[in-house]
């Protein structure tokens, strides 16, 4: 009989092992900042993971770990959260320059310029930036120069008859500064509109001429530069800026702006008798679409068109990381989009005698919960604490302090059950009265957690003699 027993005890530990059968986990969750450590085929093709095993992350390409752990693990058919914080590598501050300013793209992140602006009387010697890469600020360091004293210079312009200049009567023109003609009433401009100090001090290109217009009967008037309203988002095409006059029936062209598509009539204009047809080319700003979508928040936008901004609003318990506002540019969002991660809170505070009486593993995420519990005594404070949207617990630990009640001291009185000159918590006794008196009140009282005794002490008051009235 003893062995048949033992059997059926093995039998039923093995039954209820087979119960609690642990499930596997299926791909481990993907992060938009982080990305599994080694190859795929090292996962195999199933993407199956028994309960216990441990896969590791790396952070994504430009970014950098900060804190937290790597590994996540398996539990019973369910990944732990991955703790790993990845920060965005920046090359931080490029340093000083002389007798100039540095001015960044944005925060000194990889792949952002940072350039050089130096002081009036200073020119920059080379690039006019260095460029964020992983390794840090890349390129040769900028310098400011002062400019020579002697460097080549333009005298006066060189005289147009029949014109008016913009010379303003400067006699020195540093290279680089242009000076614009336009012939006088009767006259017609042949050559270029402007012509710039070039090296060496030479104004280039060669002047225009204005020569008189011609009013011979069978010969057609042709027209000056075309001129585009103001704010007009079309602009003439390039290849025309530097032609000063057109033939009659002549045809140019418009291109929309940057940031700016066509959106309905024609983008040429041709040039009839000496006057310009109109210009019906509609420009529209670009769009950009949806800046993405975030987990556990979302993007407000004023609009998603170019110049349009979409800033990003993390739902309650989750933190920003990445930069927080996206522009509409003519080549779609800049930057990427953020991430938001659950707050998390420190480890739950110890009370005083208290324990917690359902522990869970870090980290602990908004609105995670830890209960407390006495094994001796009455618990003060908050039984239950929870993580806010803060990242710090909605109460302070509680305590654990033994509660007692004094002796039931009732006048005319006796009482059964442990004498003691202190009760604790939940002990109770009866209370009888001396011979000769009555009682009005519980016989059973018991100790309360507020060390009083529940529901109240008796009284005993002498008992009446009823047959002497």
């Amino acid at each position: 009989m003893r062995n048949i027993g033992w059997s059926i005890l093995v039998l039923s530990f093995a039954l209820l092992d087979s119960a609690h059968l642990q499930k596997d986990c299926s791909a481990p969750r993907e992060y938009p900042y982080a990305r599994l450590r080694g190859p795929p085929e090292k996962y195999g093709s199933t993407w199956t993971f028994s309960s216990g095993k441990k896969v590791y992350y790396d952070c994504g390409e430009d970014f950098a770990p900060s804190r937290g752990s790597p590994s996540v693990q398996c539990v019973d058919g369910e990944w732990t959260r991955l703790t790993l914080k990845c920060e965005k590598r920046y090359c931080g501050n490029a340093g000083e320059l002389r007798n100039g300013e540095f001015y960044y793209e944005g925060n000194s992140f990889v792949g952002e310029k940072v350039y050089a602006v130096c002081n009036a009387g200073y020119t920059v010697k080379g690039l006019d930036y260095m460029l964020c890469k992983k390794s840090g600020w890349t390129g040769d360091f900028p310098s400011c120069e002062e400019i020579s004293e002697v460097e080549p210079t333009c005298s006066t312009p060189p005289a147009v008859a029949n014109s008016v200049s913009s010379a303003g009567g400067l006699s020195v023109y540093w290279v680089g500064e242009y000076v614009s003609f336009a012939c006088s009433q009767g006259f017609q401009l042949e050559g270029p509109q402007r012509v710039t100090c070039g090296p060496g001090g030479v104004w280039q290109p060669k002047p225009p001429q204005c020569l008189p217009k011609t009013g011979s009967p069978g010969v057609k008037r042709g027209c000056g530069v075309p001129v585009s309203r103001h704010n007009s988002k079309a602009s003439l095409a390039d290849k025309y800026i530097q032609r000063p006059s057109f033939a009659s029936g002549e045809r140019v062209h418009y291109v929309c702006a940057v940031g700016y598509i066509q959106a309905g009539g024609s983008r040429y204009r041709t040039c009839i008798e000496g006057k310009w047809t109109q210009l019906q080319l509609k420009c529209d700003r670009k769009s950009c679409g949806s800046a993405g979508e975030i987990t556990n928040g979302q993007f407000i936008y004023t609009g998603i068109e170019f110049g349009d901004t979409a800033t990003a609003v993390c739902d309650e318990g989750y933190n920003l990381v990445g930069r927080a506002t996206r522009n509409c540019m003519s080549k779609g969002w800049d930057g990427r989009v953020p991430a938001c991660e659950a707050v998390v809170c420190a480890e739950p505070p110890r009370g005083t005698n208290a324990e917690i009486s359902s522990p869970q593993e870090p980290p602990y995420t908004y609105r995670s919960v830890i209960r407390y519990r006495c094994r001796v005594g009455t618990l003060i404070g908050q039984r239950h604490i929870s993580c806010t949207e803060n990242g710090t617990w909605s109460d302070p630990a509680p305590t654990c302090k033994e509660i007692t009640c004094p002796s039931p001291n009732v006048p005319n009185a006796y009482w059964m059950g442990a004498q003691a000159k202190l009760y604790k918590d939940r002990d109770t006794i009866s209370i009888e009265c001396n011979p000769g008196f009555t009682k009005f009140g519980p016989s059973t009282v018991t100790c309360g957690g507020d060390g009083q005794w529940f529901p109240g002490l008796p009284k005993c008051t002498p008992r009446r003699n009823d047959w002497w009235t």
